[in-house]
């Protein structure tokens, strides 16, 4: 499960995809169309700021904005930014692997097997799917 800072993080960046190459928005636009609350939006735009997701401007056409394209932001980036690895083990994970204790042999793992097929399917899909794409498939039903 994702945290709800990596999904606010990713409605923050669905709205200044959705606000247009360029194009400034003000936090507190953000957070009422997103409903974040605001104190804690201005935290993940920090965030996203110093991983270069994001950049902000000062005065009248202030605002934060997206420094790349929407084709070019992937879910699994953010989520890894602001959540960490991908693996619902720690065996799993790619960055942070760590053995688990109860576990005699990770080859023989069936639990593993089962969760490494999972934690595969689900990067593939999060580290192949944009900004853009979500945007596209907002309107599909789920």
């Amino acid at each position: 499960m994702i945290s709800q800072k990596a999904k606010y993080a990713l409605r923050a960046l669905v709205s200044l995809a959705r606000a247009g190459r360029g194009e400034t928005m003000m936090i507190g636009e953000i957070s009422k169309q997103q409903s974040i609350p605001k104190k804690f939006l201005e935290q993940i735009l920090l965030e996203l700021k110093r991983a270069g997701f994001v950049a902000s401007r000062r005065g009248r056409a202030g605002g934060y904005e997206l420094l790349r394209p929407p084709e070019q932001i992937m879910f699994g980036e953010v989520l890894r930014l602001i959540d960490g690895p991908i693996a619902p083990l720690p065996c799993l994970s790619k960055i942070a692997y760590r053995k688990c204790e109860d576990c005699r042999d990770e080859e023989s793992c069936e639990i593993r097997h089962v969760f490494e097929r999972v934690t595969l399917a689900t990067r593939a899909v999060l580290d192949q799917t944009t900004l853009a794409d979500s945007l596209r498939l907002e309107d599909l039903p789920v």
